[in-house]
């Protein structure tokens, strides 16, 4: 069983999102929008499943360090615990704020940044890719010699640590506001205000940002989001978009010292020939946040497929240590392919409802795989079989649905 403190803790996360549901509803604060929060949720499922082979790259490396290069043996106890837990935390503010201050590691860091909502679910929309420029930051723990059992069990507390931290909820907190990363310091971390871009990079503690002059108090709301925003519920293309974008400004970099710039400085830099650095705007008062609307039966059966997902997935990392690599792939891709597939119903893509029909069938037969070494065959087939016509029957009285709701739109006047 997958013993990580993050993928024990999943329950607890959808628990923690109802309660802060409930209450923004109390205080009537529309934070919650659907289609954000599932595409916030599929974000980190491809984080998590995609994390099953990076794993290989970070810990596999801190590993070889530890057992070869240590200069000196840390003995695991409680008070090498707490220091390891600081020591990480400094590790991470500064992985965090180079992902921040360099325009490469940028891309593997935008995603957490790119939703223009701030709840509970944001703390998931974590990236796929963002391990590949911030392991390095630990490998010092490796050579000081502390265990990397350790180390993925501090890791694991530091990250779930940040989960709570992501609400509207809760204003300040007094005392706490002195050492600890709150949800307000966390807020200004997220908005996309001149004034607070680049501020409050801690995980745990916020006594880093104060050492190191990047601490920011919360004064107006944030406006959250990213300055550029990516306009999308397609998880995929969230984790891609700024290295696509890179790719398009790099291809007008005639200098390979500027393209080398343009990799290393900050988001927003170019050379002068073609404007120099672009600076942080305020946001204007004409800034609307991206939205899609689908009819609400629409969004029944995108909850309903989500539940059944999030099924497949807590199998999935549940039992990585029982599945083999060729089914690990398989169920990785078909993970993936159905949280791009709910963001291709929230956008009406017009491929989205024959692949639909192809994907329910391919994600029946997973079920079947699964359930079939948990439950008798009979009982397999009747879930197998209930899964399949619900979605089917479900999908075809939608069609009309949908074409009645976009006459309907089409017909709206629309203001100027």
């Amino acid at each position: 069983m997958n013993l990580s403190p993050v993928v024990i803790a999943i329950p607890m996360y959808f628990i923690l999102m109802g309660i802060e549901l409930l209450v923004l509803r109390f205080q009537k604060n529309p934070s919650y929008r659907l289609n954000d929060a599932i595409t916030n949720i599929n974000c980190g499922v491809i984080s998590q499943v995609t994390g099953v082979f990076l794993k290989i790259l970070s810990i596999g490396i801190y590993t070889f360090l530890f057992e070869k290069f240590a200069f000196f043996q840390i003995p695991n106890n409680i008070w090498t615990f707490f220091i390891l837990f600081f020591l990480y935390d400094l590790c991470y503010y500064w992985a965090h704020r180079m992902s921040h201050e360099v325009n490469l590691f940028w891309g593997g860091h935008v995603v957490h940044h790119s939703s223009e909502e701030y709840n509970l679910s944001v703390a998931l929309r974590q990236s796929s890719t963002q391990t590949i420029w911030t392991f390095m930051f630990y490998l010092p723990l490796a050579f000081l010699g502390f265990d990397p059992v350790f180390l993925v069990l501090v890791s694991g507390l530091n990250l779930l640590y940040q989960f709570w931290i992501h609400t509207e909820v809760i204003g300040k907190m007094g005392f706490l506001e002195k050492f600890m990363n709150t949800p307000s310091h966390h807020r200004v971390h997220h908005g996309r205000n001149p004034k607070y871009i680049d501020k409050n990079h801690g995980g745990t503690f916020i006594v880093f940002d104060k050492w190191f002059g990047t601490f920011q108090e919360e004064e107006e709301k944030p406006t959250y989001g990213i300055t550029t925003p990516v306009n999308s519920w397609n998880p995929v293309w969230v984790n891609i978009a700024h290295y696509a974008n890179m790719k398009q400004e790099m291809s007008m970099i005639k200098n390979w010292k500027d393209k080398l710039r343009y990799l290393v400085n900050k988001p927003g830099w170019l050379p002068e020939d073609l404007g120099g650095y672009r600076p942080v705007k305020e946001v204007g008062p004409e800034y609307r946040k991206f939205d899609t609307v689908v009819p609400q039966p629409l969004n029944w059966y995108v909850f309903f497929q989500y539940v059944v997902l999030m099924g497949l997935t807590a199998f999935f990392l549940f039992n990585l240590d029982n599945i083999d690599t060729a089914t690990k792939v398989g169920l990785s891709f078909l993970i993936i392919w159905t949280t791009v597939s709910f963001s291709g119903i929230f956008e009406q893509n017009k491929w989205y409802h024959f692949q639909e029909i192809v994907r329910v069938a391919i994600f029946a037969t997973a079920i079947w795989f699964v359930l079939i070494g948990l439950l008798p065959e009979n009982i397999s087939m009747i879930i197998l079989s209930a899964y399949a016509g619900v979605s089917y029957i479900w999908l075809w009285l939608n069609t009309s649905t949908v074409k009645k709701f976009q006459t309907a739109v089409n017909k709206t006047p629309q203001n100027v």
